[in-house]
């Protein structure tokens, strides 16, 4: 496979994540993601055993995301990807980014972890609020 040709399906790949999240479906959302891929975002990591729940308790909308920067390294990668998204019943904005890592597997690149970065009014950067999920632990 050529770099073009790794960079073309990692940016598919991210594609998918914004239309599977933007129509609510996670089983979509959740094949994007290497098995032993994870989420962080609102001050924790989720396994993706918890992802359905997190996406239930999230606010519903439009996720529109811009070019990522994408760094590859064999069969790993790094990469940056900007988010603006609109949330469907207020058009209320929220906008970020994503930092994540990539992995080259048996049927394609996938995510390993996606990590959110919310940017605020004031301009602060942080991985945002608690969030509506609630964790069982154990």
């Amino acid at each position: 496979m050529s770099v073009t040709d790794d960079l073309m399906e990692i940016e598919q790949l991210l594609a998918r994540y914004a239309v599977a999240m933007t129509r609510g479906d996670v089983d979509r959302v959740l094949a994007v993601f290497a098995p032993d891929g994870g989420y962080s975002a609102f001050g924790d990591t989720y396994p993706l055993d918890e992802f359905p729940a997190l996406v239930s308790a999230a606010p519903k909308g439009l996720f529109l995301v811009g070019t990522p920067v994408i760094e590859l390294d064999g069969d790993a990668a790094t990469g940056t990807q900007p988010l603006c998204f609109v949330e469907h019943s207020t058009h209320e904005l929220r906008i970020g980014y994503y930092n994540d890592t990539y992995v080259r597997t048996p049927d394609g690149w996938r995510l390993r972890t996606r990590a959110m970065t919310f940017i605020r009014r004031s301009g602060a950067h942080d991985s945002g609020r608690p969030h509506a999920f609630e964790r069982t632990r154990s």
